[in-house]
């Protein structure tokens, strides 16, 4: 026993001194320098009240020994718009921090901008300060804030018309009500949050213009990297069964889950879409369910399933371009057009009329090789038509109407970069959709530059 308790004492000494040992195993030489991986965080650009995501920085200590940080704390102070969270110690100061030798700790920095009158965006900035052994370090913070009229959870209930003297930032969900108009005029710019579907039971008048400017865009609210590019960043906008005479001029709707979906018809046009973009839908550009489309000079592009149009319907697509490319966010795995007569619900089978005309068009993908038909089309009665006049596509389906001319080369777009995230699919000089149309009554193109009277060119661009 009491060789068991001179162990035991050995063994309390020992662990002693160690503990001795880790208590003086940090320094406060002067020269024992800590280094950070940035020396500026930039943030996009911010919606005021609505805050960012959160960046962050490391601190290094390479040293032999470690460091213990008396403070890391925002220039700022309280009144900073910049946030910290140090280690999980959040506030606008953080104190004795400690970095063990040849370890790190990480510093989030959030970005939240109180509202002014500011209609522009506006430059805020603030540091965070390093201070230890009578150093004193600083990383660099700025980013920009712009305000915008926020809409939560709304319900339009009165003809209103929007301007664009502010964005429109919609939270959980925007809706118009039955009978109600929503007007928006050019160069509006509305970002929708995760959350936020644009639901119009009664009628959206979309009257945007040919300039970058003046265009209607729709996209997600998240404009910092990488998120202001990934796809379902909003659900998209939704015309209901009782949405009747929507119409949308030089509109751009980008990043959805899905772009637009239009449900049933009431005996006229339920949507027109004339002069309009609608890119990078993570399931569906275009989703009609026995419904009414009309659409001129649209551009379809990089979509789950670009055109997807079920049950049947009556759909008129004139100088339209559907294209995808398999990309770091949408692997193009599914044909660019899906039309079928039918829905299959529950085992039970509706079968309705289809009537789809598609005219001076081109529909081209790079799949690899996922896709056998690029344009499919599912019958199940007796009563579908669907008609292409003038076509440049890698196959046209045996039950299809076909008529003009049938093209089946590459169309030569003017700039396809994947690795760049970079689509232009103007026409270069020599592509063989170039003055194989036929007069359509569309006297502009995509841009709002003028087309022949003459032969105009496929698609939805005019070489000029």
């Amino acid at each position: 026993m009491k060789f068991s308790l001179r162990n035991l004492s050995l063994i309390s000494i020992l662990v002693l001194i160690f503990l001795s040992c880790k208590k003086e195993s940090f320094t406060n030489n002067r020269d024992a320098i800590l280094r950070t991986d940035v020396d500026t965080l930039h943030f996009d650009t911010v919606f005021t009240t609505t805050g960012s995501t959160s960046q962050v920085f490391k601190i290094f200590n390479t040293n032999n020994k470690g460091i213990k940080l008396n403070s890391v704390r925002l220039a700022g102070g309280g009144a900073s718009p910049f946030h910290i969270n140090v280690d999980g110690t959040t506030g606008p100061e953080a104190n004795n921090i400690e970095i063990a030798a040849g370890d790190s700790a990480y510093v989030f920095v959030t970005l939240k901008i109180d509202p002014s009158a500011t209609p522009l965006p506006f430059l805020v900035q603030d540091s965070v300060e390093l201070s230890y052994n009578g150093n004193t370090s600083w990383v660099q913070l700025d980013g920009y804030g712009r305000n915008a009229h926020f809409l939560r959870n709304t319900n339009i209930t009165a003809n209103t018309t929007w301007t664009n003297d502010l964005p429109y930032v919609i939270l959980e969900k925007l809706t118009v009500s039955t009978g109600i108009t929503l007007s928006i005029l050019e160069g509006c710019q509305v970002f929708m949050h995760a959350n936020a579907p644009f639901i119009v039971n009664g009628t959206l008048k979309v009257n945007g213009d040919k300039y970058d400017s003046t265009r209607v865009i729709f996209t997600g609210d998240r404009l910092d990297a990488p998120y202001r590019d990934f796809p379902a960043s909003f659900p998209g906008l939704i015309f209901t069964e009782t949405s009747t005479n929507n119409i949308i001029n030089y509109g751009i709707i980008k990043n959805a889950y899905q772009g637009i979906v239009a449900v049933e018809t009431n005996g006229s046009t339920k949507l027109t879409l004339n002069e309009t973009i609608i890119d990078n839908a993570y399931d569906a550009g275009i989703f009609g369910i026995h419904t009414s489309i009309k659409a001129h000079n649209l551009l379809i592009s990089n979509c789950g399933k670009n055109i997807l149009l079920v049950n049947g319907g009556t759909y008129n697509f004139t100088h339209c371009t559907v294209a995808s490319y398999s990309n770091n966010f949408i692997q193009h795995k599914e044909p660019l057009a899906i039309l079928t007569d039918y829905l299959k619900e529950n085992n039970s089978l509706t079968i309705q009329s289809l009537n789809a005309q598609f005219t001076n068009c081109i529909f081209w993908a790079q799949s690899g090789g996922l896709v056998k038909n690029e344009i499919l089309i599912d019958k199940q009665g007796s009563n579908a038509t669907v008609n292409f006049e003038n076509v440049l596509c890698p196959s046209v389906p045996s039950n299809a109407t076909v008529s003009g001319n049938v093209i089946h080369d590459d169309p030569l777009f003017e700039n396809i970069s994947v690795s760049d995230n970079l689509y232009n699919f103007r026409l270069k000089e020599n592509s063989p959709a170039i003055n194989k149309g036929s007069d359509a009554g569309v006297s502009n193109d995509l841009d709002g530059k003028p087309r022949p009277v003459g032969l105009p060119d496929l698609g939805a661009y005019e070489k000029q």
